[in-house]
């Protein structure tokens, strides 16, 4: 039984299982209801069912894509050490159901605009690993080019807008995407997401003050995982209820460890976006790793409440466990599965790693506007060192 009764389908969200899994594969649409682990806890709004529409396949692709996200954070540890990546690289390991449950209630027409912590988002935005490795690493196969790094995954094809290194700046662009969208009349929304560090932000309430004026289809994401860099959020915000931030913005709790739970009050807060304007989502999550590569994150919270949240509400083994009691594959098919993951992510950083690096002339791109035929002198004024297109 088991995967011998789930579709090979792709749903959209994720890429199809690969050929190793198709002998396994046929067609089951039955659905699946699921309720979700908490309660939503709402402000200024009734909040949505607990019980989430779902299927076989979509459980499926749920394990498998945020089983890919988790390896591929892991192997993007060992390439820091390694000294093939540099500068900075926040890993999402634990926050996955976040990137996930999000894709599955929306479409590429919505628009993702999220911090620096982005390389998970642009997998789930339809981006593949080569690119991210290969971004990750410097090389000209990467999402931009080689030239933003960690902090700097684009993908316009599919609506995503990245990937921004100054804290909390991606709000107010954000909200100019959603007010775009309105202007245009496109029937799509934006979710900007950032951090319980970044909500304490000057700029996020002035961009909320100005969606809410409009009824911009703004969805304000902010993904709790309780410490801004080494900073328990207690001890930097007074009021650490940031879906009530909004005040007269409604806002929704979410368990952000349960990508049921993620996907139904995005689909809730998309279909409110649409029709009424701005609201606020915070997602209760948590990282395993540090801030970023620099931090060891073990200096300011314990090892003990790492492994405790590990083991209580990890988002991956909460589907496996779903995947399993519906009897949609055995512990030997999924181990199976994450061979094959971990040999595809082998694979992406092999062919990343022989990529080249970008053509220094490729400093002098994606600065001007072209067509202009500026021209780039040596200190002495009299030696054209590049003609910009």
């Amino acid at each position: 039984m088991a995967l011998s009764r789930i579709s090979s389908r792709s749903n959209g969200i994720t890429r199809p299982f690969s050929a190793a899994f198709n002998r396994f594969i046929s067609t089951d649409s039955t659905p699946i209801t699921i309720e979700t682990s908490l309660p939503f806890t709402a402000h200024l709004c009734d909040p949505p069912s607990r019980s989430v529409e779902s299927s076989s396949q979509e459980l499926l692709d749920f394990f498998r894509t945020m089983a890919l996200m988790r390896r591929m954070e892991i192997a993007a540890d060992s390439l820091y050490k390694a000294k093939l990546i540099r500068g900075f690289c926040h890993l999402y390991d634990g926050q996955e159901a976040v990137a996930i449950g999000m894709e599955a209630a929306i479409t590429k027409k919505d628009a993702i605009i999220t911090a620096y912590r982005d390389h998970c988002i642009f997998l789930g935005r339809g981006g593949s690993l080569h690119e991210v490795f290969s971004e990750l690493m410097g090389r000209q196969a990467g999402c931009s080019k080689g030239k933003g790094g960690s902090m700097h995954f684009y993908k316009k094809d599919s609506s995503f807008y990245g990937g921004h290194g100054i804290v909390g700046a991606q709000v107010p662009l954000g909200c100019g995407i959603a007010f775009a969208q309105k202007y245009n009349k496109e029937e799509a929304v934006t979710f900007a997401l950032y951090g319980d560090g970044a909500a304490n932000q000057g700029q996020l309430f002035e961009a909320l003050n100005i969606s809410a004026l409009w009824d911009l289809p703004a969805i304000l994401v902010c993904e709790n995982n309780h410490y801004g860099m080494g900073t328990a959020e207690w001890r930097a915000a007074k009021s650490p209820s940031y879906y009530k931030r909004g005040d007269y913005v409604p806002g929704l709790k979410v368990d952000g460890m349960d990508a049921f739970a993620v996907k139904q009050a995005c689909k809730f807060a998309k279909d409110h976006a649409l029709e009424k304007g701005p609201i606020i989502l915070e997602m209760d999550t948590y990282r395993y790793h540090g801030h970023s590569m620099s931090d060891p994150g073990s200096t300011y919270r314990t090892r003990d409440e790492i492994s405790g949240v590990r083991q209580e509400r990890d988002p991956i083994e909460r589907i496996k466990k779903l995947v399993l009691s519906h009897d949609l594959a055995t512990e030997k098919e999924l181990k199976d599965m994450e061979k094959e993951i971990r040999k595809e992510v082998d694979d992406a950083i092999a062919k990343a790693k022989d990529c080249p690096m970008p053509e220094p002339s490729e400093l002098f791109t994606n600065v001007y506007v072209k067509g202009f035929g500026t021209e780039s002198f040596g200190p002495d004024r009299k030696e054209v060192k590049a003609a910009l297109p």
